[in-house]
This record gives C-alpha cells, sequence and structure tokens, in this order.
C-alpha cells in the first residue's frame, strides 16, 4: 500500500491526453484523494509532444513530484522525453502499435498493451486512452465503478451507446493488462478518507471568483495561459446579468474595463505579458483619472511571444515600474487555486477602495495547473466599494460649480460618484487637473493632486500580505517565494527540518506596496535568506533588497528553461546553503 502516486500520460498534441487525464483524476479525485495536475504542451493546436502529470495523495499537495511511478505512452518519444523520471519499480504502460522500447539494465516495467487495437475493435481507435485508463486502473488495483459516473457525464450527451463502448474500453483495458501483472508490481493506493473537494484550474477559481465578487463585465483578447478565465465567464456571466466581449486587441479591453468601472459596474480584463505591455498607457489613465481597474496577468515564459505555453514568474518589475509617470497601484500574487478565488474578490475591493489599478498576478503553474481546493466558504465573500457617494448623500452645487470629484484629502482618498447621480457633475480627463477634474498645470496644483494620489496606497489594508510559516525564532534559512513556488517550498521544508535545518518560510502575496513591516522580522532572524522564483534576473530578490535591505544575507535560486521548481531542486539548493554557504 502506498500514500501518494505519481501517474503521466504523454502523446501528440489531438490525441486525447488532456481528456485522458480528466477522466482519471475527476474519478480519483470523487474517492477523496488530493491531487495536482500540471500539463507540458506545445504553443501550437495539434501535434508535438504534450504530457499531463497527475499527483494523487492521501494528504494535500501542490507541486509537481520529484519523480513518476507510472508512465502511460501512445508513442516512443513520450518514453525518451519523460523515461528519466521513472524511479526503479516504475511502470511503463506502452501502446503495443509502435513497438515500445526502454534502456536496457533498468529497474523500470515494460507493459505493451494493444491499447489502438483493443479501441478499434470495440469501434474506433479514438477510445485508446480508455482503455489506457483501464490498464492504469488494474495496475493500482481500482474498482472500475468509480469511472462510471465520470465517463456517462463526459460522454451522455452523445448517447447511452457511446458511455456503454467506453466502459468497455476501459475493462478491456483493465482486464487486458490483469492477465500480464505479478502481484510485486500492483500499486494500491492507501484508502482516501471519501471527502467531496473541487478540484478546478487556477483561471476557473479566478473567474469564479471574480463572479461571485460582483464582477459583470469582462472585456478581453483570448491570450495563453489567461484565455479559460474569458472562456468559463463567457457562458456564466449572463446568468447573472452580465457579458464578456471578445474585443480587438488588448488596448480595447483595458479601456472598456475602465470605462466600466467608471460606469459603476464591476469590470475587469485578462492577459498575459504580451497583453500587458499593450496595455501600460491605459493603466496610467486609470491611475491619474483615480478609476478602480483590476487587470490579471497569467505570466508565461517571455520575452515577446517567448515560451507561451511554459512555466515564468518574470512580469514582476514591468507590473509594477511598466507605467509611464507615477501612480497609486497595487499588485497581489495569490500562491494557491483556494488563494486565487478569495484574493481575486478583494482585488476588487481594493481597486475601488483606494481608487487605482489593482495587477493580479499569476503565473502559467497557477493558473493552468489543477489542484484539490476544499469546499469555498462563500460567507466569508464581502464587498467594499470604498468612498463611492449617492444621490443623497451629495449636497447642493452652489454657482454651478463642479463636484470635487478629485478633492485633495486627508487619506489621499476623494469622494467617487458614478455618472447620473445628483450634484455628482464632474470633468474626466488624463491630464493633469484641479479637484473638479478641469484641466490644470499650475505647480502647486500638480504637487498637491500628485501628493494625494501617491499616498492613499501607503497603508494598504490587506488581510494576509505574506503567507507566513515561521516556528523558528531564530532560522537557519528562510526561504521566500511569490505565486506557485509555494508547494515546491513547502515540501523542502519538511524536508529540511528532518536533515536538522531550521527553516522558516515566506510566501509574498502583497507584492506592492511591499510589506516590508512583515518581511523583515523574519530576515533579521535568519542567518541566510534564499528567494526562489522563475526568473533570470532574481526581480523579487532585486525588490526585497530595495525595500528591505540586508543585501549580503539574500541569495537567489532562479529556474528560467520553462519548466517549474521541483521540491528536491529547492531541497537540495539549500542543503547546499547550509554546507557550503557557513550557515
Amino acid at each position: 500500500m502506498i500514500n501518494q502516486l505519481s501517474w503521466k500520460v504523454g502523446g501528440q498534441q489531438g490525441e486525447g491526453i488532456e481528456s485522458t487525464g480528466e477522466i482519471f483524476s475527476i474519478a480519483l479525485n470523487r474517492l477523496g484523494y488530493y491531487l495536482y495536475g500540471y500539463r507540458h504542451f506545445s504553443s501550437r493546436i495539434k501535434g508535438g509532444h504534450t504530457n499531463n502529470k497527475i499527483r494523487v495523495s492521501t494528504t494535500q499537495v501542490r507541486a509537481i513530484s520529484d519523480d513518476l511511478d507510472i508512465l502511460v505512452a501512445f508513442d516512443q518519444e513520450t518514453i525518451d522525453f519523460n523515461f528519466h523520471e521513472l524511479r526503479d519499480g516504475g511502470v511503463v504502460l506502452a501502446d503495443a502499435k509502435f513497438k515500445p522500447t526502454i534502456p536496457e539494465n533498468t529497474k523500470v516495467h515494460l507493459y505493451s498493451v494493444p491499447f489502438t487495437e483493443i479501441a478499434t475493435e470495440l469501434g474506433t481507435s479514438l477510445m485508446k486512452n480508455m482503455v489506457a485508463i483501464g490498464a492504469t486502473s488494474s495496475l493500482l488495483d481500482l474498482d472500475l465503478n468509480v469511472y462510471l459516473n465520470v465517463v456517462d457525464e463526459i460522454f451522455g450527451r452523445k448517447g447511452q451507446q457511446v458511455v456503454e463502448k467506453n466502459m468497455e474500453a476501459i475493462k478491456a483495458g483493465a482486464e487486458f493488462l490483469t492477465n500480464l501483472l505479478s502481484e510485486d508490481v500492483i500499486m494500491k493506493l492507501d484508502k482516501a478518507d471519501g471527502k467531496q473537494r473541487m478540484f478546478m484550474i487556477g483561471n476557473d477559481a479566478i473567474a469564479l471568483g471574480a463572479l461571485a465578487g460582483g464582477a459583470r463585465f469582462m472585456p478581453a483578447y483570448p491570450i495563453t495561459p489567461a484565455s479559460e478565465i474569458m472562456e468559463y465567464l463567457i457562458s456564466k456571466l449572463p446568468e447573472f446579468g452580465g457579458t464578456v466581449i471578445q474585443t480587438e486587441d488588448e488596448i480595447a479591453a483595458c479601456t472598456m474595463a475602465i470605462g466600466s468601472n467608471y460606469a459603476g459596474v464591476r469590470a475587469f480584463t485578462a492577459s498575459a505579458g504580451p497583453g500587458l505591455s499593450l496595455m501600460m498607457e491605459s493603466i496610467g489613465l486609470s491611475g491619474i483619472t483615480e478609476t478602480p481597474l483590476v487587470i490579471i496577468d497569467t505570466q508565461r515564459g517571455g520575452p515577446s511571444t517567448g515560451l507561451p505555453t511554459k512555466q515564468e514568474q518574470s512580469d514582476l518589475l514591468a507590473m509594477i515600474y511598466g507605467t509611464h509617470g507615477e501612480i497609486p497601484k497595487i499588485v497581489m500574487a495569490p500562491s494557491t487555486v483556494q488563494e486565487a478565488f478569495y484574493d481575486i474578490i478583494e482585488a476588487f475591493n481594493l481597486a475601488e477602495e483606494y481608487q487605482c489599478p489593482v495587477i493580479f498576478l499569476t503565473d502559467l503553474q497557477l493558473s493552468l495547473g489543477k489542484q484539490t481546493v476544499e469546499p469555498l466558504d462563500y460567507s466569508k465573500i464581502e464587498i467594499r466599494r470604498g468612498n463611492l457617494l449617492l444621490d443623497d448623500e451629495l449636497p447642493e452645487l452652489e454657482n454651478k460649480e463642479y463636484f470635487k470629484r478629485y478633492e485633495v484629502t486627508e487619506s489621499g482618498i476623494s469622494p467617487r460618484v458614478v455618472p447620473g447621480v445628483k450634484n455628482g457633475i464632474h470633468h474626466v480627463t488624463g491630464v493633469e487637473h484641479n479637484e473638479q477634474g478641469k484641466p490644470s498645470e499650475a505647480a502647486s496644483n500638480r504637487k498637491d493632486q500628485m501628493e494625494k494620489r501617491l499616498k492613499k496606497t501607503k497603508n494598504i489594508r490587506f488581510n494576509t500580505p505574506v503567507h507566513k510559516n515561521a516556528k523558528h525564532e531564530e532560522a537557519d534559512l528562510l526561504v521566500v517565494g511569490f505565486n506557485s513556488t509555494r508547494g515546491a517550498i513547502e515540501e523542502a521544508m519538511t524536508r529540511l527540518e528532518n536533515d536538522g535545518i531550521k527553516v522558516n518560510h515566506a510566501q509574498v502575496r502583497l507584492i506592492h506596496p511591499f510589506p516590508t513591516e512583515e518581511i523583515l522580522p523574519l530576515i533579521q532572524s535568519a542567518k541566510k535568506v534564499l528567494v526562489v522564483e522563475n526568473n533570470a534576473t532574481g526581480q523579487l530578490a532585486n525588490i526585497m533588497k530595495m525595500n528591505v535591505g540586508h543585501a549580503d544575507k539574500i541569495t537567489n535560486f532562479l529556474k528560467y528553461d520553462g519548466n517549474p521548481f521541483l521540491p528536491h531542486e529547492v531541497h537540495t539548493k539549500c542543503k547546499e546553503l547550509f554546507e557550503y554557504g557557513n550557515i
């Protein structure tokens, strides 16, 4: 019996690799197992190697596993590309059609199963993925009935005969492998707790959170890895009186979101690095007009088109400093799918309370990686609209004066109205303006308006700006990350503690304004600080040095090859620091 398992299916894009992983993982999720899934795919619609790696566990997991127990291969390239991940005693289930081979003198078991042949005999070669699922189930000694409801939900609309044929394919695959297996190869999982949990990608959690947080309009242009947010809301928003518009480009998407927010409707857009580059001038418009705006940036490999389907965290500095001029801005970075749901709701609240753009930063691993999520608590949802005034709150205007929309206040936050509110008429322009919004180039006015805008984000109220696991008052090592690196860091910490190393962890969730007061004590109490990030220049580490100091303590651990961090990589780097870094 084992308490966790790593399973991967691979082949050419268009062969049903994603649906194979989906059916397998949904079935195990419904048994109560915790799962973590991550797809490797090419930046083209069809063709090119793709794989889907699913980790199954009786306890929470938030990272890709270091090794691999089972590899399901639909072509030889899958074996060649992924074989190095298999542990001793691992199993390759390969389609007999391509006469699979594995390296000699290895402790890996190869089972050649006629996926395509069995599926063809049952009616269509397209069902070869179902045969593979059946073979996997035999290896895990799983009851095949766990797939019945899943197959019915996925194929039921095509008719009962299609459902039955797919179940036949699963059973045929299981029966074939059962006749080949020896007892010592079977990998039977410990029983799960049976509790029902959600299993979702970060983009779906963001979309659901935006809907629950009151967003009713999303203008956007499709781009990897953000498109699922748009796709989810295309079907859901109309049910709540909202809509999605596919714009001609990201410039239009951003300005339409600004216009909607100005009119009083919560709106947002989502993109990736290239799209955010186009939005920069519009983000400045949001800043100077003090119009709430939420933008989601799903980071991917850059620059330019770069690696559009691969992991990277290199937009950090651009999101903070990309706009021309100086405006107040908030940059948030959730680290789990569950945080993504709650934090996007808070992003809308902060945008309205501080009347500024909020950049909601994720990365490809968090946006497209699929995680088990505990049931969401909708009672936690709070919608705060800030200093938004209604008709009965505005006094009569005297002498045909305009409403002081940009009034200089002690907090820096001016009263806000939406069009049509009686006594709320004012001017709106992207040039510098006075309290009534009328253009003004007066030096004293410029100074007053700049200081007013910039001071309003000095004291951001955000519930958890840093996720901390700091059980040591004095630590040998502090490990810092943001976004999806959290899972690999948490697993590395457990191993480091077993090695006798005192390690604390900080996952930064509010990037800008930087939570110096939260981070500084952790750095001061650690002998060494390791910042883990998926970029080549140490962007988070540099931001920390600017805001916290202690540059002599801070060491980078950088990865920028398009792949996420694995737990053993973080563990190994920390051990090196401990053994050779004078800790």
